[in-house]
């Protein structure tokens, strides 16, 4: 009996053959009779000749890739051993996966770049407002956000976040590779994706790339991560990590969190409340302790452990972890500096004051990072507001239907331009318009001093042409009612043929009267002849000049003498600040300082401008101050000689005022209806205002003066 040994079954893979030398070499062709004896070869193929030149250059390896060729069951094997690759399998496959993975990466890294534009809402940031005693007052924007420069960040607070979110960040290269590996072992294994994001990789998601949950986020956060790591120094980094993070209670950075938790700036943070707002970083949802037990009972954990872990990387020594055992509570919720119905009116002033002082465009106001620090003094504002409520109140006590049409406005002027208080309605998000700054009702003969100011400087001119004549106080004027208005040629007729004649209040005669005691009794006739005689022109450049705008001067005719101009409750204010400042006039304005995430922006503050000479504004506030006494004579103010002030009234009662000066400050009060539903027009105060000198605005004025 013979052993037959069966024939191999042929290799069903394809091998690389190398051809012999000359096997695509064409047949000769021989040479025609009577030619030349040249030869013609065919060209060989593409393929043919790739064949050849790659055949050639592989043929020593064609033993080894035998061998990898994969042979199952393989042979030599038993059991479940026949289906395993072999070593030399392993070794190929890893090391073509891994070269394959590198150059994958290597490209991948390549063709990332840091974008240019930063997600909108990462670095939108809220402005700050601020009284003139530097305490918040309101702030504004869709985001609770304030920049703050790493330097003005506590090294302790620093190092509260680092250890609570990666201790490793000034010696890591940007990501973290075990926590990249076991983000996608969850993700691939449970179906949803896991944290282990360094500071670097949280603040590129948090800036530049979406918030969706995937694995193709994940590696552009890991790529780019890389590249800034790179490109920007640690403390970048960090510094913009602090200021983009959530830290709850709509809060974005850390400064903003710092004021929301403990009501005070980061800089002043101890490293005990760093770690409670670094605990925060984990999920504001489960770390604000004012939210549940549960969720104070997680804070307290945490913080522990943040700052043992400060103690184990050697931030923190163990005598002053020590020091720290009581959890420090933060603040409840609060509303803390959001804007309400009076400051929203202070706010309003500020923020179109600054955005064209400080030349800012509503663009880049609007993304936030702003400290306004106003010129606003809280305890004026609290006294005018409170002033203004009570009378509001008072009318609608006494005349219900009347006071629904009633309007106040009112604002407190220094003689410097400081804007220090105004009064602009009951609730700005109600009625979107500032009473204090509305150029809606006449000023009456709250605008007498002005004529008295422009006589006295420019003088008066009896005859067409001719020269000014000088006027003084004690200068003399019909003071009677109801007497004609006369220009050098005679009386002064309006479009109807009518001689335009000029009325005092009650329609009472004065006689002859000096212009000193015509101001302090508030006659009206010789004030609207003066007005001729000084010239229009000379009478509204003064207005002007000492703060009126001229878009609220109107027509130039006799009725400006004795207020046709409708000035705002602010610019009567700043106008008769005017003469407390002895004739230096200064815009009003309502921000002393700005400054973009703690650094100065440059700002066109307003430098006072003469107006009238020293001696004429000594003189208008002579006229005033006796102007109070004779109204007020039991006043404190009037014994002080100090005070200086007068009310206004319009021959139709469309208006009543009451301006005054006191301590450097101007303070003007105006009471007016209108009904909003119907038209703009002014309707007859009927008497809820009270009588020219001691009523509803002169109540309001004195409680915010402080004067009995």
């Amino acid at each position: 009996m013979q052993l037959k040994i069966p024939v191999a079954p042929a290799d069903e893979t394809m091998q690389l053959r190398v051809l012999e030398p000359g096997v695509l070499d064409g047949r000769e062709e021989e040479p025609k009779p009577g030619g030349r004896g040249r030869r013609k070869a065919p060209r060989p193929s593409v393929r043919a000749r790739f064949l050849a030149v790659v055949g050639a250059r592989l043929a020593p390896f064609v033993p080894f890739l035998r061998r990898m060729r994969p042979r199952y069951p393989r042979p030599g094997r038993t059991d479940w051993r026949r289906w395993l690759p072999s070593w030399r399998q392993w070794l190929g496959v890893g090391g073509a996966a891994f070269g394959i993975s590198s150059m994958f990466l290597t490209i991948a890294y390549a063709t990332t770049d840091i974008p240019d534009d930063l997600n909108t809402f990462a670095t939108q940031q809220d402005n700050v407002y601020f009284w003139s005693d530097g305490t918040p007052m309101a702030r504004t924007g869709w985001v609770r956000r304030q920049a703050m420069p790493l330097k003005d960040v506590p090294e302790d607070v620093r190092w509260a976040v680092l250890a609570a979110e990666n201790a490793s960040f000034y010696s890591d290269p940007g990501i973290s590779v075990s926590g990249i590996t076991r983000a996608l072992v969850r993700t691939v294994g449970e179906g949803d994706t896991q944290g282990g994001s360094t500071i670097t990789q949280q603040y590129v998601k948090n800036v530049y790339l979406s918030q969706d949950r995937s694995l193709g986020r994940k590696f552009d956060e890991a790529m780019i991560a890389l590249k800034l790591d790179n490109k920007m120094s640690k403390d970048k980094i960090l510094e913009a990590y602090l200021n983009t993070s959530w830290f709850g209670r709509g809060t974005y950075g850390i400064q903003r969190a710092a004021q929301a938790y403990y009501g005070k700036d980061v800089s002043d943070l101890n490293v005990s409340e760093a770690a409670v707002l670094a605990s925060l970083l984990k999920g504001a949802g489960l770390y604000d302790p004012s939210l549940s037990q549960a969720n104070r009972d997680r804070a307290v954990e945490r913080w522990e452990w943040i700052l043992d872990r400060m103690v184990s990387i050697g931030k923190l020594s163990e005598s002053e972890r020590a020091k720290y055992t009581k959890f420090p509570e933060p603040l409840h919720q609060s509303n803390q500096y959001d804007t309400g119905k009076q400051s929203d009116y202070l706010v309003e002033l500020a923020a179109q004051y600054v955005k064209k002082a400080a030349n800012i465009s509503d663009q880049e106001f609007d993304m936030g990072g702003y400290q306004i620090y106003t010129t606003f003094d809280k305890s004026r504002q609290t006294e005018l507001t409170d002033a203004v409520t009570k009378a509001r109140k008072e009318v609608k006590e006494d005349a219900p239907k009347k006071a629904e049409t009633a309007h106040f406005g009112a604002s407190s002027v220094a003689a410097d331009g400081r804007i220090l208080a105004v009064y602009g309605g009951p609730d700005h998000r109600r009625q979107g318009f500032n009473e204090s700054n509305a150029t809606t009702v006449p000023s009456g003969s709250a605008f007498l001093p002005f004529v008295y100011a422009a006589a006295l400087e420019h003088g008066v001119v009896k005859e067409r042409g001719g020269e000014p004549t000088p006027v003084t106080p004690q200068t003399v004027y019909d003071g009677n009612d109801d007497i004609p208005v006369t220009t050098p040629e005679g009386p002064y007729w309006d479009r109807g043929g009518d001689k335009v004649r000029s009325h005092n209040d009650g329609n009472k005669s004065w006689g002859q009267i000096t212009l000193h005691d015509a101001l302090a009794n508030s006659v009206n006739t010789p004030f609207m002849q003066l007005g001729m005689d000084t010239g229009l022109d000379t009478v509204r450049d003064t207005a002007e000049a000492a703060g009126l705008l001229s878009s609220s001067l109107g027509a130039q005719v006799p009725a400006l003498s004795v207020g046709s101009a409708t000035p705002s409750a602010i610019r009567m204010a700043s106008g008769y600040s005017t003469f407390a400042a002895l004739g230096e006039h200064t815009e009003p304005y309502s921000v002393r300082k700005i400054t973009h995430n703690g650094s100065k922006v440059a700002l066109n503050t307003p430098k006072p401008k003469r107006a009238v000479g020293g001696e004429v504004a000594r003189q208008v506030t002579e006229a005033l101050t006796d102007a109070f006494r004779t109204d007020h004579p039991t006043s404190p103010g009037a014994a002080s000689f100090e005070v200086a002030g007068k009310g206004g009234t319009t021959q139709d009662d469309k208006a009543a005022w009451y301006v005054g000066t006191t301590q450097d400050v101007s303070t003007a009060v105006v009471v007016y209806r209108i009904d909003l539903s119907k038209s703009l027009e002014p309707l007859p105060l009927d008497g809820i205002a009270g009588t020219p000198n001691s009523g509803v605005p002169y109540d309001i004025w004195s409680s915010a003066m402080s004067i009995g």
